[in-house]
C-alpha cells in the first residue's frame, strides 16, 4: 500500500506538499476510515494537480496516453526545471521507495529506488551516471544493464525508466516486492468529474457491456445502484450488429445512456473504476452530483466492499466533514499556498468524536489554514 507520497514543484505546488497515510492520531472511532482521505480547498488550489500528480507513476510505468489538459508540468514561478516525485510503498515487512523527477518535456531527469533504506539502483539521465550495484538485493545482479544502456534502448526522445525496463526484462517471483509494487501501480485510478461521460462512451463503454453479458455482473450493478436509492431494473439485449446494449426495465425498455441522470452516470463511471478491486482511486469533486446522503452511503460502501483500497477523494460537500462517517485525521484541508493539513493539525482544540467539525469549518476555526 502506499504510506506517504510526496510532490514538488509541478503545477501551482512550488514546494513539497505531502500525502502521508501512516500519520494517524489516537482515535477509537471509525477506525475503517484510515484507509480514506477526503480533502478540502477553495477553487484553484490544486486538488485536481494534486490527483495528477499521484497517478504520474501510473503514466510512467505503464506509458499511458497524456492530453492536452496536462501539458504544463513546471511550476511557473520556480527557477528550477523539474518536477520530482516520491512515493513511499509498504508492503508486508518491506518499504520501498522510489523517486524520479521530470524536465518540462516530461523526460526523465533521475530515477532512484530504495527498498528498506537500501539503494538498488540511481539513474542520473542528465550526466548519464548510473548505479547497479543493489540489485542483487532484489536477485536481480544477473541482469544485462548494458542492454538498457544501448543507444538502441536509450533514446534520445523518450527516456525509458529503468524500473519499468528491469519489470520487462526480469524472471521475478510471483511474491516480489517488485512484482507487489507493479501491480500496485496498475491498479491505481482517477476519477475526475469533466471526464465521467469520456470514460464511459471512449474507454470502458464496450468493454463494460461485455462484463455486463454474465447475469452476475449485471445484478450485481443493479444491486449497487439501487442500494445508491435509484430504484431499477436493468436489461441487456444483444442487437443485430452483435453490440449489446443497456436498458432500463420499465412497461418498455428505456436506454440506459442516453436517459440516465448526471448523477446515474457519475455513479457508473465510479462503479467501472471500483468493480476491478483497485489498489488506490483518487475521485476529484467527489459527490459533485450526488445528495449527500447518497455521498454517504458510498463512504460506507467503500468500507464495507472495499477495505483494502485506498481511496483520495476531493469535495466541497462540508456534509461529510462528519465524525459520523470520518475523522478529523482523515480530513484534510488544502490550502491556496500549497499545504494539505489534517483537521486534527489544524486548530489547539483536542477534537473528538462528538465535535461537529463541519460547523467549526464554516465558523471559521481552520481559516488560516485554507
Amino acid at each position: 500500500m502506499l504510506k506517504k507520497f510526496t510532490v514538488s514543484n509541478y503545477k501551482n505546488f512550488k514546494d513539497e506538499i505531502s500525502l502521508d497515510f501512516s500519520k494517524i492520531g489516537e482515535y477509537s472511532f471509525n477506525a475503517d476510515s484510515l484507509s480514506m482521505r477526503l480533502i478540502y480547498g477553495r477553487n484553484a488550489t490544486g486538488k485536481t494537480n494534486f490527483g495528477r500528480a499521484l497517478i504520474d507513476l501510473k503514466t510512467l510505468l505503464y506509458g499511458m496516453f497524456r492530453n492536452d489538459e496536462n501539458s504544463v508540468l513546471i511550476n511557473a514561478n520556480s527557477q528550477e526545471d523539474t518536477a520530482k516525485f516520491i512515493y513511499e510503498f509498504q508492503f508486508g515487512s518491506d518499504e520501498v521507495i522510489y523517486k524520479y523527477s521530470r524536465f518540462e518535456n516530461r523526460n526523465l531527469c533521475d530515477e532512484e529506488l530504495y527498498m528498506n533504506g537500501e539503494a538498488i539502483f540511481k539513474c542520473d539521465f542528465k550526466n548519464s551516471k548510473f548505479d547497479f550495484q543493489g540489485l542483487s538485493i532484489i536477485s536481480a545482479e544477473t541482469v544485462n544493464t548494458k542492454r538498457y544502456l544501448n543507444k538502441d534502448e536509450m533514446d534520445n526522445e523518450y527516456v525509458l525508466p529503468f524500473l519499468r525496463w528491469l519489470i520487462n526484462n526480469t524472471v521475478f517471483s510471483d511474491d516480489s516486492v517488485l512484482i507487489q509494487l507493479f501491480e500496485y501501480v496498475r491498479k491505481m485510478g482517477i476519477i475526475t468529474v469533466s471526464n465521467n461521460r469520456i470514460h464511459l462512451s471512449m474507454f470502458s463503454y464496450r468493454k463494460f457491456f461485455e462484463d455486463l453479458k454474465n447475469p452476475v455482473h449485471l445484478q450485481s450493478f443493479e444491486d449497487f445502484l439501487n442500494l445508491m436509492g435509484i430504484e431499477c431494473k436493468l436489461v441487456l439485449q444483444e442487437l443485430p450488429d452483435g453490440q449489446a446494449e443497456l436498458y432500463f426495465s420499465q412497461n418498455k425498455l428505456v436506454p440506459f445512456y442516453s436517459t440516465a441522470s448526471s448523477g446515474t452516470l457519475a455513479l457508473t463511471s465510479l462503479y467501472q473504476k471500483i468493480v476491478s478491486n483497485p489498489s488506490l482511486i483518487y475521485i476529484d469533486d467527489f459527490a459533485a452530483f450526488y445528495h449527500y446522503e447518497m455521498a454517504e452511503k458510498l463512504i460506507s460502501f467503500f468500507k464495507t466492499k472495499y477495505p483494502k483500497c485506498q481511496f483520495i477523494m476531493t469535495s466541497h460537500n462540508t456534509n461529510l466533514m462528519t465524525n459520523k462517517i470520518m475523522r478529523p485525521d482523515c480530513l484534510f484541508i488544502l490550502s491556496s499556498k500549497g499545504t494539505l493539513t489534517a483537521l486534527c493539525d489544524e486548530t489547539e482544540r483536542e477534537l473528538r468524536e462528538g465535535h461537529n467539525l463541519e460547523k467549526m469549518y464554516i465558523s471559521g476555526e481552520f481559516e488560516k489554514y485554507e
